[in-house]
């Protein structure tokens, strides 16, 4: 499951605009909101919508870019686009992400574009950190567009998906942009275990044990891994536990 990026264009030029347009339309992760042509209608945007990424022109009539950047409140991330280098150290001082100096190749655009994913990635991973708090039977995560309250009692199990993780729970499951690294450091560890790279399973609903997996009280199984095995029978409390391996 990709992230997606979305994006707002803002420059008074319309081959700026349409070239832009172009280069964001070969790129799969990123997903344009609008393309305006000054920036009093940027600004509309982003009191309308959020915004993970803006390309905007500097030398714009009434307001130029800087100037738009310094009256919004919670700016997205930036990468300022501009025919004149003269600007670059005050875009740098604004925190700009990168500066695009015209005429702007698809090559440097890329490269810009994958800086600034890298940027975005990083702050939704210390979002998800701060938002992610564990409360005494519950915790709140991502799920689209809201936060979700999820009991503990609710959760089997959780399951990592690279830079993803569904929380398969009673009601319904959840797909949230986290690391297992996080949710393990979340969920209590007197209530689940890890038993595999892949899993972490609340340890009430576990229902038995067979070979190399984990019975659950939802009629599902997950996989243990060899090295994670023993401490979960030690664990659960199982003194004549035997694999058949010895």
């Amino acid at each position: 499951m990709e992230q997606v990026i979305t994006c707002l264009v803002v420059d008074d030029e319309p081959y700026a605009r349409d070239l832009m347009e172009n280069y964001i339309a070969r790129i799969p992760f990123l997903q344009p909101v609008a393309f305006c042509e000054n920036a009093f209608d940027a600004i509309d945007v982003l009191q309308r919508q959020s915004v993970d990424l803006l390309f905007s022109d500097i030398q714009m009539p009434n307001i130029n870019g800087i100037e738009m950047i310094r009256s919004l409140s919670n700016p997205p991330f930036v990468v300022f686009t501009t025919a004149s280098p003269a600007y670059a150290i005050t875009g740098f001082e604004l925190d700009a992400v990168d500066y695009l100096v015209k005429p702007i190749s698809f090559e440097r655009f890329l490269k810009a574009v994958n800086k600034a994913r890298s940027h975005i990635q990083q702050k939704k991973q210390q979002f998800v950190q701060e938002v992610v708090k564990q409360q005494p039977n519950h915790l709140f995560v991502k799920d689209g567009y809201k936060l979700s309250k999820v009991l503990f009692e609710d959760i089997y199990y959780v399951e990592g998906m690279k830079d993803y993780i569904k929380i398969v729970c009673k009601q319904k499951n959840i797909i949230t942009y986290m690391r297992m690294k996080v949710i393990e450091d979340t969920l209590p560890p007197d209530q689940f275990v890890r038993i595999h790279k892949s899993y972490i399973v609340r340890i009430q609903a576990i229902r038995s044990i067979v070979g190399n997996s984990a019975e659950l009280i939802n009629n599902e199984s997950v996989i243990i891994s060899k090295s994670n095995r023993q401490d979960l029978i030690k664990l659960l409390g199982i003194t004549n536990y035997n694999d058949g391996e010895e």
